[in-house]
C-alpha cells in the first residue's frame, strides 16, 4: 500500500518544484525620480516613491515575463513659463499618482543578474485638487511608456534600477500646444515571496 503512495508523493513534489521555479510572486517598492518634460516645467528629476506587486512566469531557463501592478508618484516643479501658457498661476510643485501597469521581457545573464525590458500602461489616478479646481484636467488620465533596466538576483531579494520614457503628450490643455512627456529613473527593491 505504501509503495502505491511513493510514485504519487514523488510526482507531486516534482510537479511543485518545478511550479515553484517557473511562477513566482512579490512585493516591490522605491523611490521615483521623475519629471514631466516640457517648457512648463523645471528640466530637473524629483523624488518620489512607488510600491506595487510583481509576478515572475519562466519561460525556460533564460526568459521570463513579468508583469506588475504599482502605484507611481510623479512629482515635479513648475517653471516660470507655466503660468504663462495656463490658467494655474500659484501652483509650483506638481504631484501626480498613476496605477502603471509594466510588462516586462526579463533576459537572465545569469542566476544573478536579470536585463529588463518591456511597455508600461499608466493610469492617472490622482492629480492635485487645486490642478482640478483651476481648470479642470490639465494632464491626460492614461500614459504608454517604454521601460528597460537591470535587476541583480539575491536568493528572494531583488535590486533593480529602470529607466521610464513615456512616449505620449499628456497635456490636456486647450490653450496649450507644449508638449509634456514623463521620464522616471526608478530605484527599488523587491522580495518574492
Amino acid at each position: 500500500m505504501k509503495t502505491k503512495f511513493l510514485p504519487l508523493a514523488l510526482l507531486l513534489f516534482i510537479g511543485s518544484s518545478v511550479f515553484s521555479q517557473s511562477f513566482k510572486l512579490g512585493i516591490k517598492g522605491g523611490a521615483n525620480l521623475g519629471k514631466i518634460s516640457g517648457q512648463s516645467f523645471k528640466d530637473e528629476y524629483n523624488l518620489g516613491y512607488h510600491i506595487g506587486a510583481f509576478a515572475t512566469i519562466g519561460l525556460g531557463s533564460k526568459f521570463a515575463i513579468q508583469p506588475e501592478v504599482v502605484f507611481n508618484q510623479v512629482n515635479t516643479d513648475t517653471s516660470s513659463h507655466f503660468s504663462d501658457v495656463t490658467a494655474f498661476n500659484h501652483i509650483n510643485n506638481i504631484k501626480l499618482h498613476y496605477l502603471s501597469i509594466p510588462i516586462m521581457l526579463n533576459y537572465n545573464l545569469n542566476k544573478f543578474i536579470t536585463l529588463q525590458a518591456g511597455p508600461q500602461f499608466g493610469v492617472l489616478i490622482d492629480q492635485q485638487e487645486d490642478l482640478l479646481t483651476n481648470g479642470g484636467n490639465a494632464f491626460k488620465s492614461g500614459d504608454f511608456s517604454v521601460v528597460g533596466g537591470i535587476q541583480l538576483n539575491l536568493l528572494r531579494f531583488r535590486i533593480y534600477g529602470r529607466f521610464v520614457g513615456g512616449t505620449l503628450n499628456i497635456n490636456n490643455l486647450k490653450t496649450n500646444s507644449d508638449t509634456w512627456k514623463t521620464s522616471a529613473i526608478q530605484l527599488g527593491v523587491g522580495i518574492a515571496l
